[in-house]
C-alpha cells in the first residue's frame, strides 16, 4: 500500500494531483490546504510522502514552516516541495527545511508520480528545471569571485576564441592563457575545455 498526503490550497491542483497519483498506483492520497490541517494529517495517516506547496493561505512561504515541523516530529519523512518558486535562494531555503524532493510546477505530469516513487525509495529529487537553475546560480556566485584576469579570459571563451588568439588580444603569453583557463575549470566546475566554453557561454549571455 502506497499513501501520498497533497497540501495544497488550491482545490484544482489537488484534484489534478490526486487523479495523476491515483492513475499511477498510488492507492490512498489524503490532502489538507493549510499548515495546521496538514500537519494533523500527517500525524494521523502517516503517509509515505507528503508533497507541499510552499505558498498556503496566502502565505507565500507558509509552507516551509510545515516542513520544519513534520521533519522534527519524523526525522525520516519523504516530502516533496510542488511550487511555482524556481528561485535557487528559496529552493535551498526549502531543502534545508527538510524537503528531501522539489518539483516545479511546470514539469510535465508525469513527473509527479516519478518523483514520488523516488522519494519512497529513499532517494532524493530535484526536477531537471530547478537543477539548471541551481547549477547556474552557483556559478554565477563562483563568476562573481574571479579574477578581472579570469573573467577577461572567460569572456573571449565565450566568442569561441582559441587559446592564441587570446593571448594575443589580451597581450599575454600562451602559458598565461593555459594557466587561467586551468584555473577558471577549477573555479567553474568544468571538467574540460568543452565544458567550460559552453559555462562561458551561459555565463557571460546578456540577462533578459
Amino acid at each position: 500500500m502506497s499513501t501520498v498526503l497533497l497540501v495544497d490550497d488550491h482545490p484544482i491542483v489537488v484534484a489534478a494531483c490526486r487523479w495523476l497519483l491515483e492513475s499511477s498506483g498510488i492507492t490512498a492520497v489524503y490532502d489538507a490546504s493549510d499548515a495546521a490541517t496538514g500537519y494533523a494529517a500527517f500525524v494521523k495517516h502517516a503517509p509515505d510522502v507528503v508533497v507541499v506547496d510552499l505558498r498556503l493561505q496566502n502565505q507565500d512561504l507558509g509552507g516551509l514552516a510545515l516542513i520544519e515541523r513534520i521533519r522534527s516530529y519524523a526525522p525520516e519523512a519523504a516530502i516533496l516541495v510542488f511550487s511555482m518558486h524556481l528561485d535557487p535562494i528559496i529552493v535551498s531555503a526549502a531543502i534545508a527545511a527538510g524537503a528531501t524532493g522539489y518539483l516545479h510546477k511546470d514539469a510535465s505530469p508525469d513527473e509527479l508520480a516519478k518523483a514520488i516513487a523516488q522519494l519512497r525509495s529513499g532517494q532524493r529529487y530535484v526536477d531537471h528545471q530547478v537543477a539548471v537553475r541551481i547549477a547556474l546560480r552557483r556559478a554565477e556566485l563562483a563568476v562573481a569571485r574571479l579574477t578581472p584576469r579570469e573573467r577577461q579570459v572567460l569572456g573571449l571563451f565565450a566568442e569561441g576564441k582559441t587559446y592564441s588568439i587570446i593571448a594575443d588580444e589580451l597581450g599575454i603569453t600562451y602559458k598565461t592563457v593555459a594557466n587561467v583557463t586551468y584555473s577558471l575549470r577549477r573555479k567553474l566546475g568544468a571538467k574540460g575545455i568543452p565544458e567550460l566554453a559552453r559555462k562561458a557561454v551561459e555565463l557571460t549571455r546578456p540577462k533578459v
